[in-house]
């Protein structure tokens, strides 16, 4: 077997160099977009405001914006902040057959590096592309034993945030080479505090995004890594899953597509497990027309982490409540959709979403999970009142590859997600910047909305 290591720096390489297909071009646009529209709430609400206070006085000399607040600091100051306040909404993309986010810790990493050395709008897409290439390829090779203890954007971001500094900065195939290495060291973020209380899981990002800036800068320094890093006996595949990694399947098609093409883009502004269940249940409303006060009973049959992660009956705080199938599907059923009014603090005090939570069950069906990840998957039961009784089975998610968001879609999304942070102007500068322009995205004056 070739190095995987040596063979993934080379791919990206090639996109610092390489034609730009128009559609590649046009998918990263998109992706960018959905980056901030991710990343805007945040700014005003969970823990990146507080971080960026604790931190100011080291933001240090640089032209790295980090959104929060408005500064210019340096590149791995940004990164952190804006690698926090992207992960904060979950909103986040999905490269689905890697159960991977690589959007919060990539184009973190690469807007501020861009911004700190003056790259230009195209050579900062060029290093997402390859950033996303290098980092979803490596979480095929990782699971789906890697997710059963560790939070994979944060750990494989940390590489993908590390390829994309690298690029940006000059680098070539064997600089790159050097920032994988030295990123595989940094990376961590393991799943109790994915799972468990507290609000730390944004910070894997944020800390995701700052690691691979530091490992990309360091390789530039001339700073060298073990090139046998992630295949190795004692190297990173190994020490986070089962095997020394599946690489053969994580490099099929290199050269042939590219994951940027490939993304989920939410349609639900909660975990993605729980994506196919909400979906078949809105399946289920169009052909029925059954509401709320119907439901009798839901059972859901789902794969590992449907069950294992969103599972929980426990909701205190919106955080939790993004990563309960129960009361997502409360909230579905009586706000109509699981977007930003889903987890307001009226929206989690309401006593209608709480009284169909104990109507919802979730098992762990070993058919769907033997799919997982590479198909997510839902078969649902719903009783009804009236004694009918629903089955569905939900194949696929709205927004994954093959049944994906529009682009008339993507832009409602960003639309009502940014306009939490954003006046109207300056949420419409920053589409056509991002769709259409040709230089990068620079400040913003975030203010949360009054009306």
């Amino acid at each position: 077997m070739s190095n995987p290591l040596i063979t993934l720096a080379e791919a990206a390489a090639h996109w610092n160099r390489c034609p730009l297909l128009e559609e590649v071009d046009w998918q990263t646009r998109r992706t960018i977009l959905d980056w901030f529209g991710s990343m805007l709430p945040g700014c005003l609400d969970g823990p990146g405001p507080a971080l960026a206070k604790v931190l100011a006085s080291g933001r240090g000399e640089g032209r790295a914006i980090s959104y929060v607040d408005g500064s210019a600091g340096t590149s791995r100051h940004a990164a952190l902040l804006n690698g926090v306040t992207s992960h904060t909404a979950e909103f986040d993309d999905i490269f689905r057959d890697g159960g991977y986010h690589p959007g919060s810790p990539t184009i973190s990493a690469a807007l501020a590096v861009a911004q700190d050395v003056g790259a230009s709008g195209e050579a900062f897409r060029r290093a997402v592309i390859g950033g996303y290439e290098v980092g979803c390829r490596i979480a095929i090779a990782l699971q789906p034993s890697h997710y059963r203890d560790w939070h994979i954007t944060a750990t494989v971001g940390t590489i993908g945030a590390a390829v994309s500094t690298a690029m940006l900065l000059g680098g070539t195939a064997d600089t790159i080479a050097h920032a994988i290495a030295i990123s595989t060291s940094f990376a961590g973020g393991h799943q109790e505090n994915l799972q468990g209380l507290g609000n730390t899981k944004p910070l894997h990002c944020g800390h995701a995004a700052e690691a691979g800036v530091l490992a990309g800068l360091a390789a530039s320094a001339g700073v060298t890594g073990s090139l046998d890093s992630l295949h190795a006996p004692h190297g990173y595949a190994a020490a986070s899953s089962d095997t020394t990694g599946n690489w053969q399947a994580a490099l099929d098609g290199l050269g042939e597509w590219t994951p940027i093409t490939r993304m989920t883009f939410k349609n639900h502004g909660c975990c993605g497990h729980i994506f196919p269940t909400l979906d078949g249940i809105r399946t289920l409303q169009s052909q029925v027309g059954f509401q709320a006060d119907d439901i009798h009973s839901i059972t859901v049959h789902g794969y590992g982490p449907t069950a294992a992660i969103c599972n929980r009956m426990k909701v205190e705080t919106a955080r939790d409540a993004r990563f309960s199938v129960q009361y997502c599907v409360g909230a579905l059923l009586t706000i109509g959709r699981v977007r930003m009014e889903a987890f307001t603090p009226e929206a989690l005090a309401r006593e209608d979403i709480r009284a169909i939570m104990p109507k919802v069950v979730v098992v762990e069906d070993a058919e769907i999970a033997a799919a997982y990840p590479s198909r997510r998957m839902a078969r649902l039961r719903v009783e009804l009142t009236d004694g009918r009784v629903l089955d569905h089975f939900q194949q696929t998610r709205k927004g994954d590859p093959d049944d994906p968001l529009t682009d008339e879609e993507l832009v409602e999304k960003y639309d009502e997600l940014a306009a939490v942070a954003l006046g109207d102007q300056d949420r419409e500068g920053l589409k056509q910047q991002v769709l259409f322009g040709t230089d990068l995205p620079l400040a913003l004056t975030i203010a949360p909305r009054t009306a």
